[in-house]
């Protein structure tokens, strides 16, 4: 009997199966259509309203404007006391300086935890993964006064330096994860060769670690590219503004706010973060769906 069952179904035509599960695919495919435009429709909006005149920005729900005028853009780029460009390249700067320092400060910091053996290495991490429970306001006004003792307020020192002393212990759980799976019969090869623990990590775990790297790498970019607190905290001049800062001052509560020149610099500044994900995009995935398991 079993031997008929699975002969008639080996007998079967693949399109009866195909015809039966079409339509639960189209239906399942709209919906996910219908969903993707309704959590898209802020996006397409505020492209939309960045090249629609002055006038019909809040007067209309449409996303295709009556006619196209990119003069919000000339009169954001411009319409400040300083181009819109210098923020730019302040955002850029600090962005890659806290990918930089994250990328290298933490790294060294989960090998260490990951693969040498040390007195209290263990007591340390705990205290690394505790300090993730500390909401970043506790800590505020100390740093504050630290920097401001230091005199790197109204500098991009603040928001950096830390990150060359692996401050963020997110990304030291995360490596370490990604460490732990990687064979320790490389470590004891290489040691009978003759490497240093330095030269380990430099020539074996760095370049077995490219998608977790990228990972960490990722997600400061957007993070510190997205970051409107801490530059509002310690920059003061205009001259050191980043883009959130930029962004801010459209706005005015006790005067007219240039909507237009705000929705047209609010595109373009999610322009370089779409690209760093898209260019990072195959490591990020690969390194999420390898973190913490044996490869």
């Amino acid at each position: 009997m079993t031997e008929m069952t699975a002969s008639v179904t080996a007998a079967r035509p693949p399109s009866d199966i195909t015809k039966r599960s079409l339509p639960a695919s189209l239906v399942i495919h709209a919906l996910l259509i219908a969903a993707s435009l309704l959590m898209l429709y802020p996006l397409l909006w505020m492209v939309s309203a960045s090249v629609r005149p002055e006038n019909e920005i809040f007067s209309s729900t449409s996303l295709i404007p009556s006619s196209i005028d990119f003069a919000s853009y000339v009169r954001g780029w411009t319409g400040l006391d300083v181009s819109f460009g210098r923020f730019f390249w302040n955002s850029l700067v600090i962005s890659l300086l806290v990918v930089t320092g994250n990328v290298i400060a933490c790294s060294l910091t989960a090998y260490a935890f990951a693969r040498l053996r040390f007195a209290g290495r263990n007591f340390w991490f705990s205290i690394m993964l505790g300090t993730l429970m500390i909401p970043y306001h506790v800590t505020l006004i100390p740093q504050y006064v630290l920097f401001l003792d230091l005199g790197w307020v109204n500098t991009i020192l603040p928001l950096v330096v830390p990150k060359f002393l692996a401050s963020d212990a997110f990304f030291i759980f995360l490596m370490v994860q990604f460490f732990r799976g990687i064979p320790r019969e490389l470590d004891e090869a290489a040691m009978m060769d003759g490497c240093s623990a330095w030269r380990i990590y430099w020539k074996i775990m760095l370049p077995l670690s490219l998608p977790v790297l990228a990972t960490a790498a990722i997600f400061s970019f957007i993070w510190t590219w997205d970051d409107f607190f801490g530059p509002l905290i310690y920059l003061n001049d205009m001259n050191t503004y980043t883009i959130q800062l930029g962004l801010r001052t459209f706005v005015d509560s006790t005067s007219a706010s240039d909507w237009g020149g705000l929705f047209a610099m609010s595109t373009l500044t999610l322009v370089p973060v779409f690209f760093f994900f898209l260019f990072f995009q195959r490591l990020l995935i690969e390194g999420i769906a390898t973190t913490g398991m044996k490869r």
